[in-house]
């Protein structure tokens, strides 16, 4: 009865601020579709880039064809002046430079080896490397084509064409992500950390706000001096409502986004749950350890938009400093999407993926070593700006 006194007390709370609001819907709601839909296309295409060709020939002429037919790039500028192509580049007009030198054609025919160079802007990580990686493409089908012009002038039959320029074929066979989508990687992970963060905000902030405006003590009151009576009443109804944001948000990725689910809905439903809950526990923490409360959430503003680097999605753990490898598993992301890619991804069975559910168990028990001194600043209505 106690509890559920505080819980209501808690909800009307809740509903009579329109920053709650804004935290635990709006903020959540508007991430998962603002990210939804700039990952909707999967993988970038269309990237602009520019063509030097100071050949001009038909052979430089069909080679452009051919690079304008990938579907990561496409050709905006076509000039035979290099600065021009550079001064674009410099303005962020295009991400690449695929260059074409003169006498190409007589060169590539008379058995020299002519030099395709390419630039492309790496300040822009991501389409810098899909455009490398497209035009390298191009430089070797355009030497293979040219290689095999000059076999075939020698007299070298298709079998022995095939066994020299092609050697070794490789079959690559992609798993869990065979589109090669950058959507199934981010937004999987994207999203459940955004909602953590968002967690973790209210919980800091609602104790501080318990604090500043010397309502502290009557919170203890109702819970006869229990702080754990206080701290779960509290927390209980912000979890019910993150829980529903966090069910929109699997919903959104496995039934609307169709991302790979190979393990069935409720162990991705419990990973979500248990980070909600140890994102509220390091909350927590930190409120108790630091008694000003804008240092809290600062704290944990920071451990939130670390965890977008060091949770392993987008650079491997492993090849991080050492140093830092021991610091990773201090992140509730982390742990999360360890369980994402073995339930989600691999459908392995729940039991093989108990230690990163453990883990996030820990941090919902860690409040509990700051516990005495928590209730300790309540009893005061201790506030320090």
């Amino acid at each position: 009865m106690v509890l559920w006194t505080i819980m209501k007390r808690e909800m009307v709370r809740l509903a009579s601020r329109r920053i709650y609001l804004f935290m635990m819907v709006i903020a959540p709601v508007c991430c998962f579709l603002f990210f939804a839909d700039l990952f909707k296309e999967g993988v970038p295409t269309n990237l602009p880039i520019a063509v030097v060709d100071k050949d001009n020939t038909s052979t430089s002429r069909s080679l452009t064809r051919s690079l304008d037919a990938f579907g990561q790039t496409e050709i905006v500028m076509r000039t035979g002046d290099f600065s021009e192509a550079r001064k674009a580049m410099q303005k962020g007009e295009i991400y690449g430079i695929f260059y074409i030198p003169e006498n190409f054609r007589q060169e590539a025919s008379s058995g020299k080896e002519p030099v395709l160079s390419f630039y492309t802007n790496d300040s822009y990580i991501l389409p810098g490397s899909l455009i490398y990686k497209d035009m390298r493409l191009q430089a070797a089908l355009a030497n293979g084509a040219v290689q095999k012009a000059l076999l075939e002038a020698k007299g070298d039959t298709d079998p022995r064409l095939s066994a020299r320029l092609n050697p070794v074929v490789v079959d690559t066979h992609p798993l869990n992500n065979p589109w090669l989508s950058y959507a199934v990687y981010l937004s999987n992970i994207l999203l459940p950390a955004f909602l953590g963060m968002f967690a973790m905000f209210v919980v800091t902030y609602s104790f501080g706000e318990e604090l500043k405006n010397g309502t502290a003590r009557e919170l203890m009151a109702l819970s006869h001096d229990s702080v754990l009576t206080a701290v779960t009443g509290k927390l209980l109804p912000q979890l019910l409502i993150f829980m529903v944001i966090g069910c929109f948000c699997l919903a959104l990725l496995y039934r609307f986004l169709h991302f790979p689910l190979n393990s069935g809905f409720f162990p991705m439903f419990l990973a979500m749950l248990c980070l909600i809950l140890a994102s509220q526990g390091f909350a927590l923490l930190m409120t108790g350890i630091y008694s000003r409360n804008r240092i809290a959430l600062s704290t944990c503003a920071l451990w939130s938009v670390l965890s977008f680097s060091v949770s392993g999605f987008t650079f491997p753990v492993r090849s991080m400093p050492e140093p830092m490898q021991y610091f990773v598993p201090l992140f509730p992301m982390r742990h999360y999407y360890l369980i994402y890619v073995d339930q989600a991804l691999n459908g392995i069975p729940l039991i093989y993926s108990w230690q990163p559910y453990m883990a996030l168990v820990l941090f919902m028990l860690l409040p509990l070593l700051v516990m005495p001194r928590l209730k300790a600043r309540l009893l005061k209505n201790e506030y320090l700006p």
